[in-house]
């Protein structure tokens, strides 16, 4: 059963684009952590100060793994760094996944294996 992290983190804008950078090394260790399928940190186009989370882990015990290890620790030392003015992230358990596209070709909120079951 998969497990989708996402959230925001705050920043002062000023601080915001350094958070960013130095985190490259700690995304990199994250990556190539056994059962890490995503594990990305972007800049929020509309907000100056705000970063996006979005990581995709294979299971819990790989996710417990990454939250005990070197990437995530050195990713909150890293992080406190630059002020946190909020952050918000949330966890999700999933055991169904589908392309948005169906087999048609057209974009829908439905899940194809659900009605066919």
């Amino acid at each position: 059963m998969s497990i989708v992290i996402a959230g925001e983190v705050d920043f002062p804008p000023e601080n915001r684009d350094a958070a960013l950078a130095g985190a490259k090394e700690l995304i990199a260790m994250a990556l190539a952590e056994a059962g890490c399928r995503h594990y990305a940190w972007s800049a929020d186009p509309h907000d100056p100060g705000r970063v996006h989370v979005f990581e995709e882990w294979d299971s819990a015990d790989e996710l417990q793994v990454h939250l005990e290890g070197p990437a995530y620790q050195g990713m909150l030392g890293h992080l406190s760094q630059f002020t946190i003015l909020h952050a918000d992230t949330r966890k999700y358990r999933f055991d169904l996944k589908e392309p948005v596209y169906g087999p048609d070709g057209v974009a829908t909120a439905r899940f194809v294996s659900e009605a066919a079951a």
